[in-house]
């Protein structure tokens, strides 16, 4: 079973930049569709944006677009979360997710089977 495991989470002024990982264990995570949701205090889980099996692909949502950008790295097991431009907005608890179902990404969280546990974003004003 393949676990996700997110850091690079923590406190940064807005404006800012963060990069959060998404390590994940077992050989088989290079054929999965990725994705990365937020949540923050009293608010549902938002999707963020996907990356494809290949990397090839990736989406994101209006409120993120331009300032973040999904990669990975399938030799390391490990999807990134390149966010700059950071506002206090974008404070929340950040989760990769991985559809093992398919090596395409979704926005549905219901469309994921792998969770991590989450990283903590804040971003002060």
């Amino acid at each position: 079973q393949v676990q996700l495991v997110e850091s690079g989470g923590g406190l940064v002024q807005a404006g800012g930049s963060l990069r959060l990982s998404c390590a994940a264990s077992g050989r088989t995570f290079r054929w999965y569709g990725m994705g990365w949701f937020r949540q923050a205090p009293g608010k549902e889980r938002e999707w963020v944006g996907t990356v494809n099996w290949t990397g090839g692909s990736t989406e994101y949502a209006d409120s993120v677009k331009d300032r973040f950008t999904i990669t990975r790295e399938n030799a390391k097991n490990t999807a990134y979360l390149q966010m700059n431009n950071l506002k206090p907005e974008d404070t929340a608890i950040y989760y990769c997710a991985a559809n093992s179902r398919s090596g395409d990404g979704s926005r549905r969280t219901a469309d994921y089977d792998l969770w991590g546990r989450g990283t903590q974003v804040t971003v002060s004003s």
